[in-house]
């Protein structure tokens, strides 16, 4: 896991925005990835000039994470059941996670999709059981992409914020 993160870093370092798109669709596409820690580390780099603009930053975050999201979605329309039965243990992705997210759509409905992407594992898989529930595109997509926003937007601000003091803070990540 560790070393997947130092590539997921170097490739945010060496190739900047389409580094961090390519990073943030296969964390939903369910490589573990960790949002959580790839965004405020893309704050941080916004703090130290590496990426100019946070609005652009937080805008090819969302990006990325949406167009994973569509994969997971379009992977679990067409490929069913039959596809994450067969490929699921590679992205960890089992019928108890499967029946536990459906669940939780048939309890709060689209909005289910939003408060997903907040969830740690779960908002790496939310969009495959999207997809096995024929949810409406639409609704799929503002609901994805409003709780991208939200959840991108709040740890780039972190890691800004934190960026400005990367001397101080780093020795405590290590």
């Amino acid at each position: 896991m560790e070393h997947l993160h130092q590539v997921a870093v170097s490739l945010i370092d060496h190739y900047g925005y389409g580094g961090l798109y390519v990073v943030l669709l296969l964390g939903n596409v369910g490589a573990p990835v960790g949002a959580e820690i790839i965004m405020p580390l893309a704050g941080a780099l916004t703090a130290t000039g590496h990426l100019p603009f946070i609005w652009l930053t937080v805008v090819v975050a969302v990006l990325g994470e949406v167009s994973g999201g569509t994969i997971g979605y379009l992977v679990g329309r067409f490929g069913g059941r039959p596809l994450i039965d067969r490929y699921g243990c590679y992205v960890h992705l089992s019928h108890a996670n499967l029946d536990r997210v459906h669940g939780f759509f048939e309890r709060y409905g689209s909005f289910a999709i939003f408060i997903c992407r907040f969830i740690p594992v779960i908002r790496g898989i939310v969009s495959i059981p999207a997809g096995l529930a024929e949810m409406n595109l639409a609704q799929f997509y503002l609901w994805y992409a409003l709780g991208s926003a939200v959840f991108c937007g709040v740890l780039v601000w972190v890691g800004m914020a934190l960026g400005r003091n990367l001397h101080t803070v780093l020795p405590f990540v290590h």
